[in-house]
């Protein structure tokens, strides 16, 4: 729901008519590298855009934010950048490319040695404890959930802007 933009002029109309410039992030890709304390993860994205009056060249500028996240809910990081957008006269389109990264200490995203266990544990056919999963124990369950940890990023939308992408 934040991978897209739309700006209206003026910008307390949400009629179609008043669409100026819509931008959507595409293309991310990431890596991320480790060392002996930390995790780093880098995300670079392109943002495409499109004008609705193309008779001057112009800037635009987009912000966007990038949130670490800790067990699919709990956001423990959040940054703000900003996107600039240059269209050349007589340009509709234009594009640019924009990154994000955050770091992750190495400790808080490894499992603890006896979780790791349990799920390193060798099973043989026959016996009684072969067939269960163990990732249909709680305690492993929720030790995966707190050692896992996503990048995500999304244009940093106004409360106006958000409910203009709900409702489309």
């Amino acid at each position: 729901m934040t991978g897209d933009i739309t700006l209206f002029n003026p910008s307390s109309s949400r009629d179609a008519s008043a669409i100026d410039v819509t931008a959507n992030i595409t293309n991310l890709r990431s890596t991320c590298t480790e060392n002996a304390s930390d995790f780093y993860s880098e995300a670079t994205f392109d943002v495409q855009a499109r004008r609705t009056d193309a008779s001057a060249a112009r800037e635009v500028v987009l912000p966007y934010f990038s949130v670490v996240v800790r067990g699919g809910s709990a956001v423990i990081a959040k940054r703000v950048g900003e996107v600039r957008i240059n269209f050349a006269a007589g340009q509709e389109r234009a594009s640019a490319t924009a990154k994000a990264a955050s770091y992750v200490d190495r400790a808080t995203a490894t499992l603890p040695s006896e979780i790791e266990k349990k799920i390193k544990q060798e099973r043989k056919a026959g016996d009684a404890d072969a067939a269960i999963d163990p990732l249909a124990d709680p305690e492993v369950r929720a030790a995966l959930q707190r050692s896992s940890f996503e990048l995500l990023v999304g244009f940093n939308l106004t409360q106006d802007q958000l409910r203009y992408n709900a409702t489309r």
